[in-house]
């Protein structure tokens, strides 16, 4: 991979990383809001509630997202971003645009993906 390259998924990780921390915030924002609102009837806990459980799912898929960033970015100062783990092959670049942060090439991906089913 060029320096270029590099440079390019080093600025969109660290920018990706930015947005996640401030959504992480404005969920633990929201929902600490909802629950020092006050319910006035079942319905309005109900949906409180609801709003809680689907926030706190957004906040761990961000969690999740934030330390495979981390992950990413370590690599990158370690000269060994874009490498798979599992086979030691570079990642195709096609995918590393979807995924800056894939940790698999595309056939360790899905073969991997094929013995978790």
């Amino acid at each position: 991979m060029k320096k270029k390259e590099f440079d390019f998924f080093e600025k969109f990780l660290r920018d990706r990383r930015k947005i996640i921390l401030d959504n992480l915030q404005n969920n633990f924002e929201e929902i600490k809001a909802l629950h020092n609102s006050a319910p006035s009837d079942s319905v309005d806990f109900s949906v409180i509630e609801s709003n809680s459980q689907i926030d706190l799912a957004i906040s761990a898929n961000l969690k999740q997202e934030l330390k495979d960033i981390e992950e990413s970015l370590q690599k990158i100062t370690q000269g060994l971003y874009g490498i798979c783990e599992a086979c030691d092959e570079f990642i195709d670049i096609k995918r590393l645009k979807i995924k800056p942060h894939a940790r698999y090439c595309f056939a360790c991906r899905q073969s991997l993906e094929g013995r978790k089913v």
